[in-house]
């Protein structure tokens, strides 16, 4: 089998990590828009635009299933991508919102979900969750952590002052729902931050337990091909993959 899987940029390859380790697909192609880079500051109608002319780009690649990794993209333009696809569109926040379910079974536990503006103003996490019956669910827009990941900054003294002016307020959350897949990649910083009681939710172990129950995908013996392009400086793409994925 042979998917794509679309986010505004590097955060993405989070989510492609999952999947490449997981081997459950024979070829995987992956495409950042980094040209423009972040989505998470765009309005609605310009998203979906975005996510359209992605759509259209893995078109000549006839593949099988397209993986949105991207949360802000997942939340305004899934149903755009699915009423024009001619195959399966996945998006990570209802893989999310199931992790979080599993992860915690008490209703009444708190919940923190940290994502870009455009993905907390869209309220797709809290919403659902509610739904659920979760009653202790906080969100909060942690924009910066996106193009610090972008320059590679993990850990230091730099994320350290963001995430004390971000969560200066914020008692210690059960669960910590990294919304962004820029996130995952700060999540020893994140754990380390909030200590061993936070049960972090990652986009891309999401995504492939949400696969698994309800795709009938054979586990591989061989790890997927991969292809990387990019609206931008595909080489760099490429690099921080080869570092992300340890290829």
């Amino acid at each position: 089998m042979k998917i794509g899987v679309f986010d505004s940029g590097v955060g993405g390859l989070s989510v492609l990590k999952s999947l490449y380790e997981a081997r459950l697909f024979d070829e995987i192609i992956y495409y950042g828009d980094t040209a423009r880079v972040p989505y998470g500051v765009k309005d609605k109608d310009t998203i979906i635009k975005f996510c359209l002319e992605a759509l259209d780009f893995f078109e000549q690649f006839q593949i099988d299933m397209l993986i949105i990794a991207c949360n802000t993209a997942s939340a305004y333009a899934l149903d755009a991508l699915r009423a024009k696809a001619h195959f399966p569109v996945y998006g990570v926040i209802d893989a999310g919102v199931e992790a979080t379910i599993k992860a915690l079974h008490d209703k009444n536990k708190e919940i923190l979900v940290i994502a870009t503006k455009a993905t907390i103003k869209s309220e797709e996490y809290q919403k659902r969750l509610l739904s659920q019956g979760y009653t202790n669910i906080n969100a909060l827009a942690t924009g910066l952590f996106v193009p610090m990941v972008e320059e590679g900054i993990f850990e230091g003294d730099f994320l350290q002052s963001a995430m004390e002016y971000y969560f200066k307020n914020i008692t210690t959350p059960d669960a910590l729902i990294l919304a962004c897949t820029h996130f995952p990649l700060l999540g020893r910083s994140l754990s380390k931050y909030f200590g061993d009681k936070t049960k972090l939710i990652h986009s891309g172990d999401a995504i492939v337990e949400f696969l698994k129950e309800r795709e009938n995908i054979d586990l591989k013996n061989h790890k997927a091909k991969l292809h990387f392009y990019a609206s931008s400086d595909v080489k760099s793409l490429k690099n921080t993959a080869k570092i992300w994925l340890n290829l």
